[in-house]
């Protein structure tokens, strides 16, 4: 192990530990006496213990080393801002209504797995993913048509973009409407949100190939299909995935978004909008907790994903 990552790993353990006593206070843990106050005290060693923090994090950063000293950075960083949201929201005796601690919020994941497993079911497993997949590959299909038949451009590219331009709050209702309250509504909200960035993206790799390679190709007699194949979608996969990461994240707020409008008894957008009217923050962070994770989830396994397909490109050999 080299010098500066050791003394790095000593000040972020340093950092922690220091963090872990001050957590101890009355103040932190919100058991101050009725009409009490933290103390200068307990502020100097908070503002103490977030410079501390940050220089971990900076020193952690500044390291060159593996794609897992990079994810421990990214760790690190997060551990922070949940703990000084932790400390502050109940020394400052935030109320619950505004902001709820951390801890509260995964009290209430413990306390509503049930209902929002149900909730991530209804929402993920059944409107995103079908959603996703349908609106992505019908991007990829008329791209590849648009490709083929230029003269489709003149007619297929308007019309696309004008979908991009529909505003979600509108489309939501018509296709409740259409479709009725269950997912398939969510679903066809999600494939209207993700067609448009597939098949713009999808255009642009096939064209990014060179022009050498291209008559390379046309000189050995290749037909478009052979071209396509060994050529044209090769170099365009890190396009495909980069709109496919950006529809995932799409396809999440376009499902939770639809069901504002009309939703059976489940679903996070549904829980969302029903505790909030309810005041229930707790419950409403826990779903906002549960999008966030699936979407860094979803994110990150087509990261995973697209270094396997892609490894040979540039792009992603320097990452």
């Amino acid at each position: 192990m080299n010098e500066p990552l050791t003394k790095a790993m000593l000040f972020a353990l340093a950092s922690l530990g220091g963090a872990f006593l001050l957590f101890l206070h009355p103040a932190a843990q919100g058991t101050l006496p009725e009409g009490g106050s933290p103390g200068a005290l307990f502020w100097c060693a908070t503002v103490f213990i977030a410079a501390l923090a940050a220089q971990s994090v900076r020193m952690m950063a500044a390291l060159d080393g593996s794609r897992w000293l990079g994810m421990a950075t990214a760790a690190l960083f997060g551990i922070w801002i949940i703990y000084f949201w932790q400390v502050l929201v109940v020394a400052f005796d935030v109320p619950r209504v505004l902001l709820p601690p951390p801890g509260l919020i995964l009290q209430s994941i413990g306390q509503h797995s049930d209902i929002l497993w149900g909730d991530f079911e209804q929402t993920v497993l059944k409107a995103v993913l079908i959603g996703w997949a349908l609106g992505s590959g019908l991007g990829f299909a008329v791209a590849v048509a648009i490709d083929r038949q230029p003269f489709l451009q003149r007619g297929l590219l308007p019309i696309a973009s004008l979908t991009s331009t529909v505003p979600l709050v509108a489309v939501a209702p018509i296709a409740v409407m259409w479709f009725g309250f269950e997912w398939p509504s969510k679903a066809a909200v999600v494939v209207l949100m993700t067609f448009f960035p597939m098949m713009v993206s999808t255009l642009a790799g096939l064209k990014a190939t060179g022009k050498l390679e291209r008559e390379l190709m046309y000189s050995y007699a290749a037909s478009y299909s052979r071209t396509l194949l060994a050529l044209r979608l090769p170099s365009a996969t890190p396009f495909i995935f980069g709109a496919l990461k950006i529809n995932a994240t799409l396809a999440l707020i376009g499902a939770i978004v639809a069901e504002f409008f009309g939703s059976p008894t489940a679903g996070l957008g549904f829980r969302i909008s029903t505790e909030a009217s309810r005041m229930n923050m707790p419950l409403v962070w826990s779903a906002i907790v549960v999008a966030a994770v699936t979407g860094s989830v979803a994110y990150a396994v087509l990261v995973q994903f697209e270094r396997r397909a892609a490894f040979w490109h540039p792009s992603v050999r320097g990452v």
